[in-house]
């Protein structure tokens, strides 16, 4: 069975650095055989998380969708950038809020994440390639009980590290991108038959 992986970066900025990582795999996924979805957390915006505003408002329809989105793919890969040592808040925000959506009218979470197998990337202009973002970024989905994969891409001066094509320049983070993809799949292909049982 071809698996579903869902691909977006933690940042909207037009040329993100996370975005070209992004992109990167997903024209990696589909190399390999995946079915790809790209999305931009730009199309599901969110207020700040708040749960006097839920109480009053209810889950916003973003985070009703994003949550559905998720749900439907088998795997997900994740390109953060790092702001001050950690994931931006627009990622965060948008966990938290894909975490609080209800499965039903009794209140029962949806746990989106919970079971799905994640794939992490990372990138920074800096040496660290975001490393420090992708370890919270990491203990982040594990709480939300999401199978995160050790195998991951990490991007150091990303603002190097394209070609025109937007492709990687140096072979080991081709390779490296390559091995988290395969890596993704592989285990998205073991959870979709286990949906199917």
């Amino acid at each position: 069975m071809t698996p579903r992986i869902l691909v977006f970066a933690g940042s909207t900025r037009s040329g993100a650095l996370s975005g070209k990582t992004a992109d990167a795999a997903m024209k990696e996924l589909a190399l390999l055989g995946a079915d790809v979805t790209r999305i931009s957390l730009a199309d599901y915006p969110l207020p700040l998380m708040d749960q006097d505003l839920e109480r009053e408002k209810g889950i916003p329809e973003s985070a009703v969708k994003l949550a559905h989105m998720i749900s439907a793919h088998d795997g997900i890969l994740i390109a953060t950038p790092e702001y001050n040592s950690s994931l931006p808040p627009l990622l965060k925000n948008a966990i938290d809020w894909v975490s609080r959506v209800k499965a039903d009218p009794q209140g029962r979470s949806m746990r989106a994440f919970s079971g799905k197998t994640v794939a992490l990337c990372s990138s920074s202009n800096g040496n660290f390639a975001g490393i420090r973002s992708i370890n919270h970024l990491r203990a982040v989905l594990v709480h939300c009980q999401a199978e995160v994969l050790t195998s991951q891409c990490s991007v150091p001066r990303a603002q190097e590290a394209f070609d025109e094509k937007g492709d990687f320049i140096e072979d080991r983070l081709k390779n490296a991108m390559t091995k988290t993809c395969r890596a993704l799949i592989e285990h998205a292909r073991i959870f979709s038959t286990r949906a199917e049982v």
